[in-house]
């Protein structure tokens, strides 16, 4: 019993933990994209990506951290224009594979030798959260209730990363709630009776894209602040569909899905994995079924499943509305 309160503990501190706040945060910007505007960005980690290295490569430059975030903000509302510009003519499944194509090219970039001396290539770039925990106002020591405790450093990027999720939550909801949000719903729903009342749905979905890119910058740069460093293993692509299924766990097209979506999606992930790995220690589950050298790939595994079965019996999330996934996205 004492191990299963263990697990369930662990997967409690995971589930409101600094990678949790970045993946609701990167969850709000893919759900203005997808959710609200009906693109298929795949490569949501490009966002992710750009924004965390940029704000890094300005710091280790020696430039102060408040210069590097609104630089990494910017670089990634620029890669929106460039693909949106190319990009948003196409059919739906064309954005996806293109989006996805850009987030390996530019995870491969920041990796060549050829532009080592500026993003550290394989290696990445170390230290570039000194600005960041200076500003730290918690005592060295551990922060909790039960068996749910964080160190000073990990509450710290809490509470940051958990209220830059809730002012972009409150940012989404107000854009839906202002003319611009009606508009993109409308695009949305149908983007031939939006252009037919004059409305710009490029140019529309283009400034859709360069916020929610924004945003996802945001996500990325926590990531790095967490860690304290950046290198390309950080973004590869499956952390895109990470991203995905926190956000339709959630709920689609709605405020407060990213958020409870990444809760219970961390919680799900690391519970399933306490208990496998429990079963294994304890003898339970034999090693020629699992080992604890797999577990790594068995968290795939379980977003994958996550995905089957939420597609299968509830495309719509927990909070969502079947109806918003029905409509045919653009």
């Amino acid at each position: 019993m004492d191990d299963l309160i263990r697990v369930f503990a662990d997967a409690l501190r995971g589930a409101l933990g600094p990678d949790a706040a970045a993946f609701a945060i990167a969850a709000v910007g893919l759900n203005l994209h997808f959710g609200f505007t009906g693109l298929l960005n795949f490569g949501h980690v490009a966002f992710m990506a750009v924004g965390a290295y940029t704000m890094a490569i300005v710091v280790d430059a020696g430039l102060p951290l408040w210069v590097g975030v609104p630089a990494g903000m910017l670089a990634a509302v620029v890669l929106g224009l460039l693909l949106g510009g190319t990009t948003l003519r196409l059919r739906a499944d064309y954005l996806a594979i293109t989006t996805i194509a850009v987030g390996e090219i530019i995870r491969i970039m920041i990796r060549s030798r050829a532009l080592e001396d500026v993003t550290g290539g394989v290696f990445g770039i170390q230290g570039v959260a000194a600005d960041f925990f200076a500003l730290n106002p918690f005592s060295p020591g551990n922060y909790g209730i039960w068996r749910v405790t964080f160190s000073e450093r990990q509450l710290w990027v809490m509470v940051v990363g958990w209220t830059i999720a809730l002012l972009c939550t409150l940012l989404v909801w107000a854009l839906m709630r202002a003319p611009w949000g009606r508009v993109i719903k409308a695009i949305h729903e149908d983007e031939d009776a939006a252009r037919a009342l004059g409305k710009n749905a490029i140019l529309l979905k283009a400034q859709s894209l360069c916020i929610g890119g924004a945003i996802g910058a945001l996500a990325g740069m926590l990531l790095a602040l967490e860690r304290s460093a950046v290198d390309p293993n950080q973004y590869l692509p499956q952390q895109t569909f990470f991203v995905w299924t926190v956000m339709i766990l959630g709920g689609a097209a709605t405020i407060k899905g990213a958020m409870a979506g990444a809760v219970m999606f961390w919680f799900i992930i690391l519970f399933a994995e306490g208990l496998l790995r429990e079963g294994i220690s304890q003898g339970i589950i034999p090693d020629w079924l699992l080992t604890s050298q797999q577990m790594f790939a068995v968290r795939f595994v379980i977003v994958g499943a996550m995905l089957i079965g939420l597609m299968i019996w509830r495309p719509q999330g927990v909070f969502g509305r079947r109806e918003e996934v029905m409509i045919g996205a653009r």
